[in-house]
Order: C-alpha cells, then structure tokens, then sequence
C-alpha cells in the first residue's frame, strides 16, 4: 500500500480572500464572461497561488461551480520615472471556467 504525502507548495498556506486579489475588468475579459460557449473571468491572483487554491477560493467567495482553471504568469511592465528606468512587479492571471449554470455579477 502507497503511502500518501501532502505536496509541499511554495509560500504560505492562503485563505480565500488571500488568493484572489482582484478581478480583472477588460474588453476581452467581458467578452469571455458574457457570452454563454465561454462562461470564463479572469483575477489578479496571487504569485504563490495554485490552481486548486484559486478554484477552492472562487467556489467558497462567489457560490459557484468551476470547471477549469487556467494561469498566466504576467511580467511586468518596463517604465519611466524621470530620469530613471524602473519596473513594475511581476503579476499573476487566472481565468476561470464555471459551470454553464452559474455566473458571477461583479456589477
């Protein structure tokens, strides 16, 4: 008999409102989440999270059943201030699939 060990995930371990930051209000983003064949949102998450997490953490903050989980490691974008060169942080993207059913109303 195997013996089952608990994955050790990088970071601390993060409540639901720790995991998802924000939900990210684009065009392309509405689109997704209006259209019934895609039924998909997408959150700033955060870095440490993992899938499960974020689709524990969606299911438990908005009520919802969800199917898929796709994640995006954004890099920051270079930038100008004044005479110097600096650059945003690094950011992390999920979109998230729910069942056909359900829906999120951020509005």
């Amino acid at each position: 008999m195997a013996t089952q060990t608990k994955k050790k995930t990088m970071g601390p371990e993060l409540e639901p409102y720790q995991v998802i930051l924000a939900p990210l209000v684009t065009e392309k983003g509405t689109h997704q989440s209006t259209h019934q064949h895609h039924n998909a949102y997408s959150f700033q998450v955060n870095l440490w999270a993992t899938k499960l997490q974020i689709k524990h953490a969606v299911q438990e903050l908005f009520n919802v059943r969800v199917e898929k989980v796709r994640t995006q490691l954004r890099l920051g974008k270079k930038r100008r201030y004044r005479f110097r060169h600096g650059k945003l942080s690094n950011w992390k993207k999920a979109i998230v699939k729910l069942h056909p059913d359900d829906k999120i109303e951020f509005f």
